[in-house]
């Protein structure tokens, strides 16, 4: 529509906007957005805090939905984060974590969370961040001690019952010179 900033200046304020809506949304003119940003650390109940500067992300292509969209927009978040960085991790959830996400790993204990479940950037972001979270919360839950058992007098009874049975099936079929 109009080819200058000097063009639109000379036709009026009103039709300036319009002209300049019109201008942002011409065919073949992509929007651009800002890319979203993290705002604060990411707390993890109860005690473990990683700082936004531990915090590293980018965008890149993505293979879900959308389809011919997902040729030309990166939507899909992959979030990074180095275990040392994360504050309030002891040995144990340390640990626990690594195991945890051991296919997530790279490097130098770096961990990797990817999110693509929507078309969106930002909202790809905060399932990357909720996932990294539900992550640190599973990893801080100690693992109830297993106490061996001693199977009952009965069960014992019925198995060893089940296997005699058992052998005098297998018995029954043996081949004899008497029969």
């Amino acid at each position: 529509m109009f080819e200058r900033a000097a063009d639109r200046a000379r036709v009026g304020l009103a039709c300036a906007r319009r002209a300049a809506r019109a201008w942002d949304l011409a065919p073949g003119r992509a929007i651009v957005h800002p890319p979203p940003v993290i705002e604060g650390p990411l707390i993890a109940e109860p005690g473990l805090r990683v700082p936004v500067w531990a915090l590293r992300w980018k965008a890149v292509r993505s293979g879900g939905p959308g389809g011919q969209n997902v040729n030309k927009v990166a939507s899909k978040v992959e979030l990074r984060v180095t275990i040392a960085c994360i504050e309030g991790l002891t040995a144990q959830t340390g640990a626990r974590l690594r195991a945890l996400a051991k296919t997530r790993l790279v490097g130098n204990d770096e961990l990797v969370i990817t999110s693509e479940r929507t078309r969106d950037q930002g909202r790809n972001l905060e399932d990357a961040l909720a996932k990294l979270r539900v992550l640190l919360e599973a990893a801080q839950r100690q693992p109830r001690p297993r106490r061996p058992t001693r199977p009952t007098r009965g069960s014992v009874e019925r198995r060893l019952a089940a296997k005699q049975r058992r052998g005098d099936t297998k018995a029954g079929r043996r081949w004899s010179d008497e029969g």
